[in-house]
C-alpha cells in the first residue's frame, strides 16, 4: 500500500539541510563521475533516518519521512531535475513521503502471511491502538501500514517495525511488543516464539547433530 503524501502540505518544511556531509561525500564517491545520479536513493535513505533521528527527540515524536525540500536538494546534489528524484521517491513503498509514527509497523498480509494468522495480527493492533491501517496514533509512537511479501514466509506472521523484523506473532504477542514499544523497552527482534532463525518449528530436520553442537538445537 502506497503511502498517502502531498507536496504542497503544509506540514512540509521550506528547507532541509544534510546534518552529516560527510556521509554525503562517502555517497556520491560511491559512483563513476557522470553516474551521479545512481545515488538518489542512498541520499534518500539518508535523508529519512535524519528526519527520524529529529522525530524522535520531538514533543510528539515521529518517525523518518522524506520532505519536498529534501528531494529537492538530492536533485541539486546529483545535478538533475527534481521530477527525476520524485519519480524514484513515489516508486517504492520503502520512502515515506508524509510524516509517519515514530514506529512505522508494517503488516504484511500477503498468502503465507495470511494462511497462517495475519488478520488476526492485523485486528489485535488495531483494537490496541484503537487506529486502523494508514492511521497514526495522537501520541505520535505508532503508524500502521500494509505492505506486501517482506520475505520472512517460513516466519510467518510477522510484521516490521522501522528496521527490525518481528516473527511467529500470536495477537497476544503482538500487543506485548506494542507495550513495550510505547513503554521505551528494548524487545527482541527476530521469532517471539523461540524458534531458532527460520528452521522448523519442531527443531532442525537435517544436520541434527551439527546444530545441536552449534547449541541451536
Amino acid at each position: 500500500m502506497k503511502k498517502p503524501f502531498d507536496l504542497t502540505a503544509d506540514y512540509q518544511p521550506e528547507s532541509f539541510t544534510f546534518k552529516d556531509q560527510k556521509k554525503v561525500d562517502e555517497i556520491i564517491a560511491r559512483y563513476p563521475k557522470g553516474k551521479q545520479r545512481s545515488a538518489i536513493m542512498p541520499l534518500l535513505d539518508l535523508a529519512q533516518r535524519q528526519t527520524g533521528e529529529e522525530g524522535a527527540k520531538a514533543d510528539i515524536p515521529y518517525g523518518g519521512w522524506i520532505p519536498r525540500a529534501a528531494m529537492d536538494g538530492i536533485a541539486e546534489i546529483v545535478g538533475q531535475p527534481p521530477v527525476r528524484v520524485y519519480e524514484v521517491a513515489t516508486f517504492y513503498s520503502m520512502y515515506n513521503l508524509a510524516p509517519v509514527g515514530k514506529y512505522l509497523v508494517q503488516f504484511c498480509t500477503t498468502t503465507p502471511c495470511w494462511l497462517c494468522g495475519s488478520a488476526d495480527i492485523v485486528g489485535a493492533a488495531e483494537k490496541h491502538l484503537k487506529i486502523h491501517m494508514g492511521e497514526t496514533t495522537k501520541d505520535g509512537l505508532f503508524s500502521l501500514m500494509d505492505v506486501e511479501c517482506l520475505g520472512a514466509c517460513v516466519n510467518a506472521p510477522m510484521v516490521q517495525i522501522n528496521d527490525d523484523y518481528y516473527e511467529d506473532l500470536t495477537p497476544e504477542s503482538m500487543v506485548a511488543i506494542l507495550d513495550a514499544l510505547a513503554k521505551g523497552k528494548d524487545v527482541p527482534v527476530g521469532s517471539q516464539s523461540g524458534r531458532k532463525c527460520s528452521m522448523a518449528i519442531k527443531g532442525p530436520t537435517t544436520l541434527e547433530k551439527a546444530a545441536k553442537k552449534a547449541g541451536v538445537a
